[in-house]
């Protein structure tokens, strides 16, 4: 969600990084200065930003996005979020899939790119994929689709072999956050993989050998708590470890 540009000197909420409530305003967008972007907990309100769901308020820098990462174990979907999902269920025009939500979201099976009726994917229960949020909200069923705004795949699809891993939601928006986090740059100079992130806490990731997946993962989830020194020291020793 985007809210309007104001003409006004900038400044970032001095609520970020603490716990905030719903009904909390955390933002004077009269104030804001320039484009900012709302993601999950959040909602304009006038010329303000108020929480919907306790948690603890975080920010990004490069683009200007406030969302408040919950205290619930379970997932609440944000429009235009990209989250793993796993199959549940074949029905005649869509899946079922589990996003760790409270409930299971819909993905329409013509919701791929070039999908028709006659060849759209035979996904069975157990698949993974990487979708992209359409439809959220709290009393009605989620909605997925594995296209971007431009109806391109972008990435999104079906996610084959590899292995799937959970992570808080913070650690997973800090892997997606630009320019690339320490923890998969150092890795990246050194080995090959792939990886999907998922903002509803997981994290898909593939390669050729599985000792490389093996380490990949640990060092993702060991990286969370540690600062950009402190991670490329950490993967530097996982990495002699492999040898």
């Amino acid at each position: 969600m985007e809210v309007k540009e104001s003409v006004q000197t900038g400044s970032v909420s001095p609520l970020v990084l603490q716990i905030v409530a719903p009904g909390d305003i955390v933002l004077d967008l009269s104030k804001a200065g320039k484009v900012v972007r709302l993601g999950g907990g959040l909602r304009q309100d006038g010329e303000s930003v108020v929480v919907t769901r306790a948690g603890r308020l975080r920010h990004m820098q490069a683009n200007n996005k406030y969302w408040v990462e919950g205290l619930q174990k379970r997932y609440v979907p944000s429009i235009e979020e990209g989250v793993i999902g796993v199959v549940a269920d074949r029905r005649f025009e869509s899946y079922s899939v589990d996003i760790g939500a409270p409930s299971n979201a819909i993905l329409p099976i013509l919701a791929f790119e070039g999908a028709t009726r006659r060849n759209a994917p035979n996904l069975q229960p157990g698949a993974a994929v990487y979708a992209r949020v359409v439809r959220a909200h709290r009393d009605v069923q989620p909605e997925l689709s594995c296209m971007d705004v431009s109806n391109k795949s972008s990435g999104f699809g079906p996610l084959k072999n590899g292995y799937i891993f959970e992570c808080s939601t913070g650690l997973a928006r800090s892997l997606l956050s630009k320019p690339t986090c320490p923890v998969l740059e150092a890795l990246g100079k050194r080995l090959s993989y792939e990886i999907a992130v998922g903002l509803n806490g997981r994290v898909w990731v593939n390669a050729q050998e599985p000792s490389t997946v093996v380490a990949v993962s640990n060092a993702i989830l060991t990286s969370e708590f540690l600062t950009p020194g402190q991670q490329h020291i950490m993967v530097s020793k996982v990495l002699e470890r492999m040898q």
